[in-house]
């Protein structure tokens, strides 16, 4: 079920119960029901409506799932000067994008899974745009109309995977490697998505430390690119890429092994937790052997 954090207070509005059914005017308590009839109206009435006490509950005794299961993710790779400088990398002349199934997504506190059988896996801290309405062809100067809210995304990669094969779909599917969390922050909330920053711990080893200021195309082009090739739907994502830092850049390099902890933390979007186990293998079960 849906609720709303106050951080003033540290309690969640518990939009499940009764006391919400008026806020909701018929809408099931989740998000992506209120996502397909519009977030901001849902946004506005939980921000003049007064509050039933007893709809309030403590955060934490509470479990955070992933804000959402998205029906799809479209990641931007190679968007980040700073990330491109580091690899010594051309600046692409259009937005690189790859596709991630929703189906990989997991919340704050689950288990990134790992496979035995794919190499090196590496991380990838990033702010994820969540789309509001259906888009398609929408012009950049209209793009952020269709923004609903943002996330923090933690974008596991099978870096081995993506070498052997010159493209994105293994690599960026395997199952558990996408964590989303932990709260989607709408987009009235956000004062300017392209100036947030985002950091990555791996047991407390920072390894990340950049800002959104450095994408090279930035969400207006990124939703206009995107749309202008596949019809983006409500509860969407458009992961925008990383900041410098990636694993292999690191000595000793910082590859997710079983027993470690990664953290994402961007900035007003909290903190995204994430411990590391052993998953099964991957390419025995797609038959490869």
């Amino acid at each position: 079920m849906a609720g709303v954090w106050r951080e003033h207070d540290d309690r969640v509005l518990d939009l499940s119960h009764p006391a919400c059914e008026s806020l909701l005017q018929g809408c099931p308590p989740s998000l992506p029901a209120m996502l397909d009839r519009g977030l901001e109206t849902f946004v506005q009435r939980i921000g003049t409506d007064a509050i039933d006490a007893g709809a309030l509950r403590p955060l934490a005794g509470l479990r955070l799932l992933a804000p959402l299961q998205p029906g799809k993710i479209i990641g931007a790779a190679y968007n980040f000067v700073d990330a491109l400088a580091e690899r010594k990398m051309k600046h692409p002349a259009e937005p690189v994008t790859f596709f991630r199934s929703g189906a990989t997504v997991i919340g704050t506190g689950e288990s990134i899974r790992i496979p035995p059988d794919v190499g090196k896996l590496g991380y990838e801290a990033e702010i994820a745009v969540v789309i509001g309405r259906r888009c398609l062809n929408v012009p950049a100067e209209q793009a952020m109309r269709y923004v609903a809210g943002y996330v923090a995304h933690n974008d596991v990669s099978a870096v081995d995977l993506v070498k052997c094969d010159g493209n994105f779909v293994r690599g960026k599917n395997l199952p558990a490697t996408s964590p989303l969390g932990p709260w989607l922050q709408s987009a009235d909330a956000m004062p300017d998505p392209h100036a947030v920053g985002i950091r990555l711990e791996l047991d407390g080893r920072l390894l990340q430390s950049g800002s959104s200021a450095s994408m090279l195309f930035r969400i207006p082009e990124l939703i206009a690119h995107v749309s202008a090739r596949m019809p983006l739907e409500p509860g969407d994502l458009i992961a925008t890429g990383t900041p410098a830092g990636a694993a292999a850049m690191h000595d000793p390099p910082g590859w997710l092994e079983p027993g470690s902890t990664v953290t994402v933390e961007v900035e007003g979007l909290g903190r995204l937790v994430n411990p590391i186990a052993a998953g099964a293998p991957f390419l025995e079960h797609l038959g490869e052997h």
